[in-house]
């Protein structure tokens, strides 16, 4: 027997850092689940991934009860953590902040192919060439 779907939520949160507090208490209040229960086992479940904001999709069932999927961390964060900058650029097309290899590359790729639209790596490499352009990283 399966339950109803009441409600399915998507947040972003930084991993392990999960408090009851806005914007994650707001969003899931209204849904009338337990959020120190979700809080607690976000923690527990992101554990290892600290300094990296999840994207994480809460499906909420009319018993009030709740399941949650984390996904891989933001290409953004994974792109400043492998060029080893602060901030992506403001003006991506005329300043560069940073580099990363092909290598570093495929190493993303890999790390986030499960979230893509894709399962080809080599398509995947493209989707996070593009990401990285915009940010004003070189990959080269």
């Amino acid at each position: 027997m399966t339950k109803k779907i009441q409600a399915i939520v998507k947040l972003h949160i930084p991993a392990g850092k999960a408090t009851p507090a806005p914007p994650i208490g707001p969003a899931l209040a209204q849904h009338g689940i337990n959020i120190g229960d979700f809080c607690q086992k976000f923690n527990e479940a992101s554990k290892g991934q600290e300094g990296f904001t999840l994207p994480v999709e809460v499906t909420i069932f009319e018993d009030r009860t709740f399941s949650f999927k984390l996904k891989t961390p933001l290409t953004s964060e994974l792109l400043k953590k492998a060029a080893g900058i602060e901030k992506g650029s403001g003006e991506p097309n005329r300043k560069k902040v940073g580099k990363i290899n092909r290598a570093q590359l495929r190493e993303i790729a890999k790390k986030k192919l499960p979230d893509l639209n894709t399962n080809d790596i080599e398509k995947a490499m493209k989707i996070i060439e593009g990401t990285a352009k915009n940010m004003g990283i070189t990959v080269e």
